[in-house]
């Protein structure tokens, strides 16, 4: 059965050090039990294949942290750190690549204009695929992107311009501009008509799921029992399905979708039992700060997720903290995937989500750290 449960907690120690048992934040949490059943088709072979053909290829680390595995009471976790993709700061750059390659495939030879909305990270993966590629980019981004990742796209080489107040509005900017001859819209959110290419997208971030089972059977690890995942428009929580999903092997892992608070739509979505748009505010969570789910995400993580939760902003700048005295670049959006297991695992009703998640003490668990602190300005 589905549920959506808003389950109190406390803050915690104050600042003074004293401790306030008082329930003040309610936890938004939905669950379902269904999920680890779902089956779906999965990636196409030869993502990996062709990433490791690319110049300056290599594996991001999967590192294990033992403190955190003695501080959510799990048997091993290990951190898949995306800080260093290719010479950029995220994971972006996988789906931008594979993707560019196939639109480009049946393209007659000559120079398109690559265009995208972005809050950061996937304009400079755009951008820099197109320069590596000898093809130009155009990137919207919505007033409120800090100027440094604009600096950082631009420094790419693309032109960058400012619309409208919300990363909506960009990309509705930029599906206009796409309309102009010897443009590609290379955008990693869907809707009706616009599917074919966020597909590849996310194809592309399949190679980032293929890497974190060889490295953790090079580790001697048990398969993940809980993997966790930041979501935006939902691409990257869309491969983690499919690639946890399309092949099943022995038990397969619980997934669980983390957001910030101001920006839920996913969770508001499974609440709902439909995708729904929210109306979303400030957060540091900048590459999270997405208020519509992709139309081609959405009927994965309907059907694939096993728990969503959203964290406030104070939440994953802590947590982007302690990763970082651990030795592991990441700003706010990358720690939100320990930001929210620490949520879901912590406060009265932790122990029952625990055995939602079917979370044991030998469990592996996985997070992604999909950006480092480099790659968010708000840090």
């Amino acid at each position: 059965m589905e549920k959506m449960r808003w389950t109190e907690r406390s803050r915690g120690p104050q600042a003074d050090g004293v401790t306030n048992t008082t329930a003040l934040a309610a936890l938004p949490w939905f669950s379902r039990t269904a999920a680890r059943d779902w089956t779906c088709a999965p990636a196409p072979v030869g993502v990996r294949s062709f990433h490791a053909s690319l110049p300056g290829y290599a594996p991001t680390p999967l590192l294990e942290l033992p403190d955190l595995a003695v501080e959510l009471r799990v048997g091993r976790v290990f951190v898949k750190d995306e800080s260093r993709r290719m010479g950029l700061p995220a994971f972006k750059v996988l789906g931008a690549s594979w993707a560019v390659h196939r639109a480009l495939a049946g393209r007659a030879r000559g120079t398109v204009t690559l265009v995208t909305a972005t809050d950061g990270n996937h304009g400079r993966a755009v951008a820099r695929t197109a320069r590596m590629l000898g093809q130009r980019a155009h990137v919207f981004v919505a007033r409120g992107v800090h100027p440094a990742a604009v600096a950082a796209i631009a420094a790419e080489g693309a032109r960058v311009t400012e619309a409208g107040d919300s990363y909506d509005a960009a990309v509705r900017r930029a599906a206009d501009a796409a309309a102009a001859p010897d443009t590609v819209l290379l955008q990693d959110t869907a809707w009706p008509g616009y599917e074919r290419i966020p597909g590849w997208i996310c194809e592309g971030y399949s190679t980032l799921f293929a890497e974190a089972d060889a490295q953790l059977a090079e580790a001697g690890a048990r398969p993940p029992a809980l993997v966790a995942v930041p979501v935006g428009v939902g691409s990257l929580a869309q491969a983690a399905v499919a690639h946890y999903r399309g092949r099943p092997n022995g038990t397969p892992p619980a997934l669980l979708s983390v957001e910030p608070v101001s920006a839920a739509c996913a969770l508001e979505s499974l609440r709902q039992g439909r995708p729904v748009t929210v109306e979303t505010g400030t957060t540091v969570m900048a590459g999270l700060n997405c208020g519509t789910l992709s139309g081609l995400a959405w009927p994965y993580l309907r059907d694939g997720l096993d728990a969503a939760v959203a964290v406030t902003d104070a939440e994953s700048t802590t947590a982007a903290r302690d990763l970082t005295a651990l030795g592991v670049s990441s700003g706010p959006c990358g720690a939100a995937a320990l930001a929210g297991v620490r949520a879901a695992l912590g406060g009265g009703d932790g122990e029952a989500r625990r055995a939602e998640l079917s979370l044991g003490r030998a469990s592996t668990v996985v997070l992604l750290n999909t950006e480092g602190a480099a790659a968010n300005p708000h840090a």
